[in-house]
């Protein structure tokens, strides 16, 4: 179905220096997508490591198919359709790192090439170049490139889904109504917070000029969106414990969300009135998704930056229109290369080297089971201090034989978990002291300690029980040997 009459409300504006026509060639695009490659290929092994995030992703994705959907019915369904994209890329590839992490990066690399062409459709070829080759340096957009989960998966859906809103808002035609729905559905399948995305969309309806037709097509998209994505959002609601987690945000997730968002500002404020319908899609996109999960902080907090990590194409849009506008004015152009190279410079040294180690995550399970291997020994208990830091093992299971594990009751692939099922206190208590040597795995010093009955069960039965023999640090984690007093090794 198409209808006839013209609406030219997103394509660029001509005020000011002349910009190519709604349709420019796409090649430009190319060159940002392919940098994206050539950057998500450096290091993508990170040193051979993983974290504990991708740990659960390896974890789920290798087991079988009617254990993975029995998983889903109890844990982490919020992550279903990219657990099943994984247990076939598994299944297809082996389970190496370069597999785990491929989708990912290829993934982004998708995004890139989606800024690029959104940048060119609304604010000309050379804006659009420039708006990806922002994007790929934004640290988050190369931390994420390569790491095992779901989340440039949805920032791929969800640009391409804003690309077809942009097209379906021109053309008026109702297949990219349907493009557009099935995509941003499938952005939300793959993380729910995606449906954020959709609503920045319908604020960017409403501060644009758009007829009662165009806003009723969105709506009725949107409706159809959240109605398929309410199941999923029902069952993940009952799996409420898997954030229990998130605290309220501290001084550094604000400024990750304000600093950004002052920044897509100010390059809002350097545009013309030319790219008047670039800032009122952009700036919802970059704005509102972190503020909603922010906000919501009052009744629960839910904001974690990687979860709405699609609002990095909200910036570099404005990156790349700002840069634009700048080079324009000639007069600008030594500094503004100066500048543009030396962060480069800093995007693909400093904080590149740093996202591509293991230091680079929260922890180090390839240094938390050497660790492990070094320091236990065939028959010594194995404790894990909280229970869900069980998940340290799926990386190398193999440096954990021979060790036992005193708390738990049912293994995580057994009891259809990601941590397993542990004992109660008193049966935990009694398994401890029945073993001469512990190795205990904890967080660093400083983080949150557990209050439940079964972690206190733990500390007081080592604290008035055993001695320290050693204690290593590795990054993320300590791993810690307790025994009977006069029992440690002599060394």
């Amino acid at each position: 179905m198409t209808l006839t009459r013209p609406a030219p409300d997103l394509r660029p504006e001509t005020a000011g220096p002349p910009v190519p026509s709604a349709r420019p060639p796409r090649a430009f695009a190319l060159i940002p997508a392919l940098v994206a490659l050539v950057l998500g290929l450096w290091g993508l092994e990170r040193g051979g490591s993983m974290w504990r995030d991708e740990a659960a992703t390896y974890d789920m994705a290798r087991r079988t198919l009617p254990e993975l959907l029995h998983t889903l019915g109890s844990v982490d369904a919020v992550h279903g359709l990219y657990y099943l994209l994984m247990h076939a890329v598994f299944a297809l590839f082996g389970d190496s790192l370069y597999a785990l992490r491929l989708p990912s990066l290829l993934a982004m690399s998708a995004a890139t090439a989606g800024v690029a062409v959104l940048g060119g459709r609304l604010a000309g070829p050379r804006a659009g170049l420039l708006a990806g080759l922002a994007f790929t340096l934004l640290p988050a957009v190369q931390r994420y490139a390569q790491e095992g989960r779901s989340y440039a998966l949805v920032c791929a859906a969800v640009t391409w889904a804003t690309w077809l809103f942009v097209r379906a808002l021109e053309e008026r035609r109702l297949r990219l109504w349907l493009g557009y729905g099935a995509l941003a559905l499938t952005a939300c399948l793959l993380h729910e917070f995606a449906v954020l995305a959709v609503a920045a969309h319908g604020v960017t309806l409403c501060l644009s000029p758009h007829s009662r037709e165009d806003r009723r097509a969105w709506t009725w998209t949107a409706a159809a969106v959240a109605a398929v994505l309410a199941p999923l959002a029902v069952v993940s609601s009952l799996q409420s414990e898997q954030v229990a987690w998130i605290g309220p945000p501290g001084p550094g997730a604000l400024l990750g969300y304000l600093v950004p968002a002052l920044a897509g500002l100010l390059c809002a404020a350097l545009l013309p009135a030319a790219r008047r319908q670039l800032r009122v899609l952009a700036l919802p996109l970059l704005i509102l998704p972190g503020g909603v999960l922010l906000l919501a902080t009052a009744l629960h907090p839910l904001y974690i930056s990687r979860y709405v990590l699609y609002e990095e194409a909200g910036l570099a849009l404005l990156l790349g229109a700002a840069l634009d506008h700048l080079w324009r004015r000639r007069w600008h152009r030594l500094p503004l290369a100066l500048l543009v190279a030396a962060s480069a410079v800093v995007a693909l040294t400093q904080v590149g080297q740093h996202l591509r180690s293991p230091e680079g995550r929260k922890d180090d399970l390839s240094g938390i089971a050497r660790a492990v291997g070094t320091q236990g020994r065939p028959g010594d208990g194995l404790l894990f201090m909280p229970g869900k830091l069980r998940i340290w093992q799926a990386a190398e299971p193999e440096a954990f034989t021979g060790l036992v594990d005193l708390a738990e009751r049912t293994d995580p692939r057994s009891s259809d978990t990601l941590y397993g099922v542990e004992l109660p206190p008193a049966a935990i208590h009694g398994r401890m002291l029945a073993a001469d040597r512990i190795v205990a795995l904890r967080e660093p010093a400083g983080e949150p300690v557990d209050d439940t009955a079964r972690e206190k069960a733990k500390r007081d039965v080592l604290r008035t029980h055993f001695r320290v023999c050693g204690s290593t640090e590795v990054h993320g984690a300590r791993v810690t040997v307790y025994a009977r007093p006069g029992r440690c090794d002599p060394a």
